[in-house]
């Protein structure tokens, strides 16, 4: 049997850099010898993007809206995650549940409870094993946002909004600091890219 793989996930308010290291993650594990299966959320599969499509760019009750993430996540664990995992491959993913905490419970508000049972119905068991937390202030996240591309409907919020998101994230890893390694996302790419290959080098 194959030895199970790991799981790494990379969080971050809309901004933060976090996609731009995700090649590197995938490079640097490759060059020590793991399968790399890389994706993301919502989507990942043919089904969660149709619904990526809906929960970026439509208008919908906050309730609505972390049931569909949790969706797109159950049909991303089932068909990507974990057979991936039990392979011996290493999955990593841009966003897991940590962002529905941030975006949904922090951002919009909704009942931390309701955010907990649905983490603790859809993956009691799953969680990452190593989370990245790319961590930037909202001036810098929201300059390097607008010299990119159109913005769906959470990258246009107000700083308020990102400001709570934030706060979640850190709260989440303050809660769980075995699995996250918060990366100081303000400094050189090559400066940060060490302190995610520190990172990395623990959980190898």
């Amino acid at each position: 049997m194959s030895e199970q793989g790991k799981f790494i996930t990379f969080e971050g308010i809309d901004g933060a850099g976090k996609s731009t290291h995700i090649s590197f993650v995938a490079d640097f594990l490759a060059a020590r010898g793991k399968e790399i299966v890389s994706s993301r959320e919502p989507g990942g599969t043919p089904l969660g993007e149709k619904l990526r499509d809906l929960l970026l760019h439509e208008k919908m009750h906050l309730e609505t809206e972390a049931l569909l993430m949790f969706a797109s996540r159950r049909e991303h664990m089932a068909q990507v995650i974990e057979p991936n995992l039990a392979a011996g491959k290493w999955v990593l993913s841009d966003r897991f549940s940590d962002a529905s905490f941030a975006y949904q419970s922090g951002g919009r508000g909704m009942d931390r409870a309701k955010m907990e049972a649905l983490e603790g119905w859809v993956h009691p068991q799953l969680q990452p094993d190593l989370t990245l937390l790319f961590d930037v202030p909202l001036e810098v996240a929201r300059e390097r946002l607008d010299a990119t591309r159109a913005l769906d409907k959470f990258e246009r919020e107000q700083e308020e909004f990102f400001a709570r998101c934030r706060a979640e994230y850190l709260r989440r890893a303050a809660q769980f600091p075995q699995r996250f390694a918060v990366i100081d996302s303000t400094r050189s790419i090559a400066v940060t890219q060490q302190a995610i290959s520190e990172a990395l080098e623990k959980l190898l």
